[in-house]
Parts: C-alpha cells; sequence; structure tokens
C-alpha cells in the first residue's frame, strides 16, 4: 500500500477557508489515509519547495561548522525549552547505536537560548520565518482532523494555543544525515532509528534523496519517497491516545542507504513536531475513556524524562 497524496490547495496558506463542503472533502481524505497507513502527503499546502531548499541550504552551513563551535548551541535540558539547540546523536534506542545525524531544534520563538548569528547570519531569521509558516499550517489541519472525527473544528486549536513559546514544546527540526563510510557503520546503526512521534502530528520534508520508510499494517517497511510540492503528514502518539486508538501513531525509520551513490549523499530533512500546550489536558475525544485524562506536560515528563526532567514548566497565561 503506497502513500496517498491529498491535493491541499484550496485550504493552502494564504487561502480562505473553503466551502463548509469542500472541508467535509479534505477532511474525509485524510482521516481516510490516517486509518490507512497514518500518513499522507499533502500536495500544495503553500509552502512553496523553494523555501523548504533554503532552510536546508542555510542549515547545512551551520552543520558544516567545527565540533566546537556547534557545541556552543548545544541543546541544554535543564532549561525552560528543553528541545532548543543543537544534538550531535539524538539518542541511543535501547542497546543499539546512535542514528548517524545531527540536528538542530527550535522550540520557542521568545527564546533567550544562543543562536550562530556569527557563524550563520541568516540561520535564525530562516528558521524562525519557517516555523511561523508550519504553525499556520498545522492550524488548518487541526481543524480539519477534527471535523473528520466528528468534533468541533477548534477542538485541537485550542489545545495548541501557545505554541511558539515556552509553554508548548512544539519543534521545528533542521536535520543532517552526512555521508556514510561504509565501514564505520555497526550493527544494527541507521540514519534514524525505528519510531513513532510522541505530539499530536508531525509535518516532514525531506530532500530529493529521501530515505525514510514508513511500517504498513502488516508490519513490513515501504519507501515513503520525496515527492515535489509535498508535505509529508503523519499521526503522533497523543493523538493515538486522544482517539482511542482509532488512528495510529505509525513506526518510521531512516535505514543506511545499500548504494554507493547514496551512502556517499548526505541527506537533509526538516520536521514540525506539533505538541499541546502544557497546561492541555488530554481527554478521549470519543468519551469511552480508554486511556485516563493527563496533562500534556505530565506525559511528557513520564514519556521522555530524559528531557523534561524539571520540577515544573510555564503552563500558566
Amino acid at each position: 500500500m503506497s502513500i496517498a497524496v491529498v491535493d491541499f490547495s484550496s485550504f493552502g496558506l494564504r487561502k480562505a477557508e473553503p466551502s463548509a463542503i469542500e472541508m467535509e472533502h479534505l477532511s474525509t481524505e485524510i482521516i481516510k489515509a490516517f486509518s490507512d497507513l497514518g500518513f499522507v502527503y499533502l500536495k500544495n499546502t503553500g509552502i512553496e519547495d523553494q523555501k523548504v531548499f533554503k532552510v536546508m541550504d542555510i542549515s547545512r552551513n551551520f552543520f558544516r561548522l567545527p565540533r566546537d563551535i556547534k557545541q556552543q548551541y548545544a541543546r541544554s535540558v535543564e532549561s525552560e525549552t528543553p528541545g532548543h539547540g543543537w544534538i550531535e546523536v539524538e539518542r541511543i534506542i535501547s542497546t543499539n547505536p546512535g542514528d548517524l545525524k545531527e540536528v538542530f531544534n527550535l522550540s520557542t520563538l521568545y527564546s533567550s537560548d544562543k543562536w550562530p548569528v556569527k557563524h550563520d547570519p541568516e540561520f535564525t531569521k530562516c528558521m524562525e520565518s519557517f516555523f511561523k509558516s508550519c504553525e499556520q499550517l498545522s492550524i488548518r489541519i487541526m481543524k480539519l482532523i477534527a471535523l473528520g472525527l466528528g468534533l468541533e473544528s477548534d477542538f485541537f486549536v485550542n489545545k495548541h494555543k501557545k505554541i511558539g513559546s515556552n509553554k508548548n514544546p512544539t519543534t521545528l527540526r533542521t536535520a543532517y544525515y552526512p555521508a556514510i563510510q561504509k565501514s564505520t557503520v555497526v550493527e544494527h546503526q541507521m540514519r534514524c532509528g525505528e519510531h513513532s512521534d510522541y505530539g499530536t502530528f508531525t509535518l516532514l520534508f525531506q530532500d530529493k534523496n529521501a530515505g525514510l520508510e514508513v511500517m504498513n499494517r502488516s508490519g513490513q517497511f515501504v519507501a515513503a519517497p520525496y515527492i515535489p510540492k509535498t508535505v509529508l503528514l503523519n499521526i503522533a502518539n497523543l493523538l493515538q491516545r486522544w482517539t482511542s486508538d482509532r488512528l495510529i501513531s505509525t513506526k518510521h525509520r531512516v535505514p543506511i542507504p545499500q548504494s554507493d551513490d547514496m551512502l556517499n549523499s548526505p541527506r537533509q530533512s526538516v520536521a514540525f513536531f506539533v505538541h499541546p500546550d502544557h497546561d492541555a489536558t488530554l481527554v478521549c475525544c470519543d468519551g469511552l475513556d480508554k486511556y485516563p485524562p493527563i496533562k500534556a506536560i505530565q506525559y511528557l515528563k513520564e514519556n521522555l524524562s530524559d528531557v523534561f526532567q524539571r520540577e515544573s514548566y510555564p503552563t500558566d497565561d
């Protein structure tokens, strides 16, 4: 089963909200794709490929800086924005080796954290502009998902009002996967190990090298290729919880390429991980109470305790 492509042009950025009939049509298509595979390509969203590639180009300038310079902008889990900053190796997966990538996260537009202004002058402005575009698109997607689930259109929007502040962990991530020397790869190592995302949903933009694989309902991985003028949208764990497992957060990965050409080719991606406000209460939206209510920040502390370890985080207005 291939990943569905949905034309989003009628509700793209800078477009007025379409008719109720068109909204219903779009929401039905997205929920159907989510039910089939948990992933869907949205085409013609208003975020142009040129803007995506500009983020990648400017990010690459940062990632090619010496390690000691990038270390100055490393993430600090002790800050009020523990996801913000440069991460050399994102994580260790059980006993498996670390992913072959590095990333830079932007999780607030009002952060006092350091930016590489001196070493990559365009980086901050470019990242913040793209963050805002992704936020605007995400709000439109939230409305469609709510309608597709038979909820009020603002059901999810009302729980994501603080995106861009330190009261919400929504994160824009630019990732760089360097060229690989096959002799240095250890057993079970990947560019990005098998996982599901932990928030509400994710927007993913790949470069032309693609590389992402998505697990289908049979447990087999299928390719998620680069398609021009699209963003890849996928369910994350909290949306699965919200829907009492009606919609499943699909596992995905980026394995080591098999061909020499692809091994020698760096890969880049840009992801926007959408998450509810810290103080949002997550209650199953179908009324079945399959999962008990929980505050979003408490969920993070229980499931990502290595990052969200502080006693308190800003939650009030």
